[in-house]
């Protein structure tokens, strides 16, 4: 299974065209990014598998991984190498859809959002998750009402209570990042501070050595 550890680039529809998708992700890669998210929120499930195939021959060429957001199917049928859940894609009885979701994709990637709910993570790491994702970190221009966590120290009781991977999420940029290193999160997520302007140059601000 493919290693969650770095920078964790996600794709924003907004920032991306589509007809620049594959140039943008393979400049962020170049940059240093280690991982890949798409997350597409208006497209059909047709044009979202498309899109996935499509950067699948890029993380492929570069051997890391390609995370879907939200739909397990459009990362099935791109062979994609995981998914990332939120609660609105688990539903009302989330324990019954996770476990179908574990059995669809078999040995997948499974991430799920814990928000600022260290029991949630738990709950989810001993029902099979891959890895877990907490924020928002800082003020997010992606998701400006999500809740943020209560302080960089949640990192370090997380750190204690949990043996899978470790995401930091939310207003996260190459001025910031670094206040996470000394908290050991295994990965950062990042949307606007690599996408918007040159994916490239604003991936090369971030330091992935860090995580070598």
């Amino acid at each position: 299974m493919a290693e969650i550890k770095g920078i964790y680039a996600i794709t924003d529809e907004n920032l991306i065209p589509d007809i620049s998708l594959e140039t943008m992700v393979e400049k962020a890669i170049l940059g240093g990014v280690n991982i890949i998210q798409l997350r597409d929120k208006y497209f059909s499930f047709e044009k979202r598998i498309e899109r996935a195939k499509r950067l699948r021959e890029i993380t492929k060429k570069y051997k890391i991984p390609l995370i879907i957001n939200d739909d397990p199917y459009v990362a099935l049928e791109s062979d994609a190498d995981g998914v990332h859940l939120g609660k609105e894609d688990l539903g009302a009885n989330e324990i019954e859809c996770f476990n179908k979701i574990k059995s669809l994709l078999k040995k997948k990637i499974i991430g799920i959002s814990c928000y600022n709910s260290l029991e949630r993570a738990i709950t989810f790491e001993k029902l099979g998750a891959t890895y877990v994702a907490f924020g928002a970190v800082f003020n997010s221009p992606t998701k400006p009402t999500e809740i943020r966590i209560s302080s960089l120290d949640f990192f370090k009781s997380a750190k204690k209570k949990l043996k899978i991977p470790i995401v930091a999420i939310g207003g996260i940029n190459s001025d910031s990042y670094h206040l996470l290193l000394k908290y050991k999160v295994d990965a950062v997520a990042i949307v606007s501070a690599i996408f918007n302007g040159d994916p490239y140059l604003n991936a090369k601000k971030f330091n992935s050595t860090f995580w070598k």
